[in-house]
């Protein structure tokens, strides 16, 4: 199975430069759905690996985390977009270290062995350099995009 992983905040939806734990602050990108339906009419299947450190912060709770994730993964299938898992790391440093918080890839280690991924064929898109070096321990290939880029350019890239 090849998977491309997706970080949440700043890939899917809308980098807001605030944690985004209300399904009202939750814009998707723009272009999202045709790039992740080229995707998957390529055979990739989707997981979301997402840091949401404000948990541990007490910002919002993982009831919060869990509503807008239910939001997310109905508008995926919505969109004809299946999305296979999400992997999300309550932690964050300042309340203590934990292996599961991006740049360390135990959630991606979770993923892969979870779902018999194939780490040779599978991509790791995310807006923060923490995101690449998770992937690159677990020997999938980063992808590294900012706000401005088009995320469809940047698929069709990877699919060649």
């Amino acid at each position: 199975m090849k998977v491309v992983f997706l970080d949440r905040d700043g890939v899917i939806n809308e980098e807001r430069g605030d944690y985004t734990w209300r399904i009202s602050d939750f814009e998707f990108v723009d272009g999202l759905w045709d790039a992740l339906t080229v995707m998957q009419d390529n055979g990739f299947k989707f997981i979301v690996i997402t840091n949401q450190g404000g948990i541990a912060k007490g910002l919002y709770s993982h009831k919060d985390v869990k509503e807008v994730h239910e939001f997310m993964s109905k508008e995926f299938e919505r969109n004809n977009i299946h999305l296979l898992d999400v992997f999300y790391s309550p932690y964050h440093d300042i309340k203590g270290k934990s292996l599961s918080r991006k740049p360390d890839s135990l959630m991606l280690e979770k993923a892969i062995a979870l779902y018999g991924i194939d780490t040779s064929e599978s991509f790791m898109i995310g807006d923060s350099e923490r995101d690449i070096i998770a992937s690159e321990k677990v020997g999938v290939k980063g992808v590294l995009v900012s706000p401005n880029q088009n995320l469809l350019e940047i698929i069709r890239k990877i699919i060649r």
